[in-house]
């Protein structure tokens, strides 16, 4: 087990910006960015990290982005220190392994969700409206049911709280037609062999989220992509509708919170020490599974 990153640091430059799990360095025209071990639930940072959540993380998205670069291109120059400045290749504990060098593109303000099956927001929405993101569905669904075509459902990027789904229609004003069709078009084929692939590895792939933006006027898919923390992901042996499925995430972290009578509108309890070596068997198992790899 590595030595938790929380936050990274050198001597003469600063992150561009910290999110809630990462840390970007502007290069000018290139970025790095930085998955660190930092876990977030019901939108609070954890002020205790989880052990080689960043690397997994960007073990992750390496697998997955070479498998997608012949249906859509994407940002990624290099995962190897070898090509960074210096200053990061002077101190590889905080860096290697978690980072990637990439090019930076002009992020699209949507975020592009796709669900295969009913779950989170879209079971919300569904019982609420019958529909999700505008897409009307067949009465009587249950929870966890599939979808089938499965429903591209954007919604907006929320400075604080969270995201609103919106309809193709809302995104295609806010980012022109020409453009959202092209993300839409990439985010079925990028979401269709993923699903595809990860049944083979006895894993559901229920839904995700992929960011995209512009590079030379060509849609780029960025961001990390179809990681624990971007995707719902569910064990294929114990599927079963008409209940909440267990999943490879960080819900153990959710669910012990619930336990503590946090108010959710302060700075949560620090994680015990249990909750965090099972989140992160969680997070190692999903990497192992899908990949078949331990070399995280």
């Amino acid at each position: 087990m590595s030595k938790v990153i929380c936050e990274t640091r050198l001597p003469n430059r600063k992150p561009t910006a910290r999110g809630k799990v990462r840390d970007i360095y502007d290069l000018g025209d290139r970025l790095i960015i930085v998955a660190t071990d930092r876990l977030s639930a019901f939108d609070w940072v954890n002020p205790v990290g989880i052990p080689d959540k960043g690397r997994i993380l960007t073990g992750m998205s390496l697998f997955w982005f070479d498998m997608m670069k012949d249906a859509v291109r994407n940002h990624l120059i290099s995962a190897d220190l070898a090509d960074f400045p210096s200053d990061f290749q002077a101190d590889p504990e905080q860096f290697k392994g978690r980072s990637m060098l990439v090019n930076k593109c002009k992020m699209f303000p949507v975020e592009f969700v796709i669900r295969g099956y009913l779950a989170g927001s879209g079971l919300k929405e569904y019982k609420q409206r019958g529909a999700v993101s505008g897409i009307k569905l067949p009465a009587g669904l249950v929870e966890a049911d599939k979808l089938e075509p499965p429903i591209f459902s954007p919604a907006t990027k929320a400075t604080d709280g969270h995201d609103i789904n919106i309809t193709r229609e809302q995104a295609a004003e806010i980012l022109g037609k020409e453009a959202c069709d092209a993300a839409v078009e990439a985010t079925f084929k990028v979401y269709l062999r993923a699903r595809d692939y990860a049944q083979t590895r006895g894993i559901i792939l229920c839904d995700t989220k992929f960011e995209f933006g512009t590079r030379d006027g060509e849609v780029v898919l960025a961001d990390e992509i179809l990681t624990p923390d971007s995707s719902r992901f569910w064990p294929a042996d114990t599927y079963c509708p008409g209940r909440p499925q267990p999943s490879y995430d960080k819900q153990y972290v959710r669910d012990w919170l619930e336990t503590t009578g946090w108010d959710k509108n302060s700075p949560p309890p620090p994680l015990p020490d249990d909750v965090v070596v099972k989140t992160r068997d969680k997070y190692i198992e999903a990497y192992t599974q899908l990949t078949g790899r331990k070399d995280f």
